[in-house]
């Protein structure tokens, strides 16, 4: 049975653009930070694709880890997740393999199916939600990339084959974790905003894993969400950020990420408030002392072999605060 005080943290960087901040801003907080993560012992650093939302920095993925990597020197760094069904697979064999060609042994390539954006978004970028039928197609492509190229192969990614570039898959649903297990990938699921179908989905992972030459065992990631701070008011004031992002998406006007307030309940209707809170429940919010015990239950529960940590905290030095609280509380927990 995993045991809180041994699991392995990571930490989800959407590098979100505050309200009163910039792009340039962000990808500044995201170096500091995952140097923060490298000295705590965090385990990887990975930043999202996301394209057309006004609070997220990080639509040019690649880019952002190569920048994160060049500021770090131990931790991993990589996408979580490339949405494959935006890109050919060769181009991102590509842009992974010049990333672990810079850095080797450092860099992670997880994968999701989803666009990333809505439909205007999937069309301006050249790729359509058909083309998500064919993910696990493209995963297979994109893997053979990454092998040694065979005599006479035409298409080969350079740099890229050969490489030592670890793939993941990434979902919210039965999908991914029927794909990861068939493929034997390690699996990461999306429970930080969508955690609905958690223990089924890493129920099917589990049973139906077949070992792969990479992967002898299930290997499961989880996303949950934290805001620590040295009191409990100041934790639910900053998880009051977040809550705001998220009923913004609920309401269709994202926007950058909002400062916390003092009272989130004069901001919703009682609907829009169990909608952030549906999305929302796999969060701890408080001090060291008062998260150690539902962090306790929740890798009970769920059996993870890793946390990957988003903190969607408006001011930066707070954040950072948020992260260095949450390796104190796993660490005596």
């Amino acid at each position: 049975m995993t045991n809180a005080s041994e699991l392995k943290l990571s930490v989800l960087d959407l590098c979100p653009i505050v309200r009163g901040g910039t792009a340039a801003d962000a990808f500044r907080n995201a170096v500091d930070l995952a140097r923060l993560a490298e000295r705590l012992g965090y385990e990887r650093y990975w930043v999202a694709e996301h394209h057309n939302i006004p609070g997220v920095a990080s639509a040019a993925t690649a880019v952002v880890i190569g920048h994160v990597a060049a500021g770090t020197s131990t931790i991993r760094v990589g996408a979580g997740g490339i949405m494959l069904p935006n890109h050919a697979p060769l181009v991102i064999a590509e842009q992974f393999g010049t990333l672990a060609s810079l850095h080797p042994g450092r860099i992670d390539l997880a994968l999701g199916r989803a666009p990333g954006g809505d439909t205007a978004t999937a069309r301006a970028l050249r790729r359509y939600f058909q083309e998500v039928d064919a993910f696990p197609r493209e995963v297979r492509e994109l893997q053979g990339y990454f092998r040694p190229a065979t005599p006479g192969q035409a298409v080969r990614a350079i740099p890229g084959e050969g490489l030592d570039v670890p793939l993941w898959i990434l979902g919210s649903s039965d999908f991914g974790a029927r794909l990861a297990a068939d493929m034997g990938l390690p699996y990461g699921f999306a429970s930080h905003f969508a955690p609905d179908l958690l223990f089924d989905a890493l129920a099917i992972y589990r049973a139906s894993f077949t070992p792969s030459a990479s992967l002898a065992e299930p290997y499961v990631m989880i996303g949950a969400n934290a805001f620590l701070a040295d009191t409990e008011a100041e934790a639910a004031r900053l998880f009051s950020s977040h809550q705001q992002a998220i009923l913004n998406l609920v309401r269709n006007r994202p926007g950058p990420l909002p400062p916390p307030v003092d009272d989130i309940e004069t901001l919703w209707s009682p609907a829009e408030r169990a909608a952030v809170e549906r999305m929302t429940r796999v969060s701890v919010v408080g001090t060291p002392d008062s998260v150690r015990a539902p962090l306790q239950s929740l890798v009970k529960a769920v059996q993870p072999d890793e946390i990957i940590i988003s903190g969607q905290i408006h001011d930066h030095a707070a954040r950072l605060r948020s992260y260095e609280l949450l390796m104190e509380a796993m660490r005596t927990a």
